[in-house]
């Protein structure tokens, strides 16, 4: 499959959607799914145009990765989870909605299931607060 700027992703990354974005570097983005699973989802993308893991140089790739871990790290501390899942998906027949890579990193907790993705979104309010709250937790 060819990479389609025009996805949600793309869009993000050029300004042209808002989002509610939690940190950025030269090679990534993270913003907060404005449709979550759970209280703090999040995602994590490169800017570099890619639509799945299979389509993106190594060097973006080990920044990615290491972006995801450390997002996560303040997502775990601002919102004291259970558990967290880091989820990627590649193809449609994976679950792949929105085709530029992305890692999703969901707080998980032992006493609620996780909602329908894609199904509701949250508030602004909300996600500007989650957000916010990461941000705080976030380290160099």
């Amino acid at each position: 499959m060819k990479y389609d700027s025009t996805n949600i992703f793309g869009q993000i990354l050029r300004g042209e959607v808002p989002a509610f974005v939690v940190d950025e570097d030269e090679f990534t983005l993270a913003f907060m799914d404005i449709m979550p699973q759970a209280r703090g989802h999040t995602l994590v993308i490169p800017k570099e145009p890619a639509v799945d893991i299979f389509d993106i140089s190594e060097k973006v790739l080990a920044r990615l990765v290491l972006q995801t871990r450390r997002i996560a790290v303040a997502v775990d501390k601002a919102f004291e989870p259970d558990g967290v899942s880091i989820v990627q998906l590649n193809r449609s027949a994976a679950g792949q909605t929105v085709f530029h890579l992305h890692f999703h990193i969901i707080p998980r907790w032992n006493r609620g299931e996780l909602k329908q993705h894609g199904a509701i979104q949250s508030s602004s309010k909300a996600l500007e607060n989650n957000a916010q709250l990461i941000r705080k937790n976030l380290k160099e």
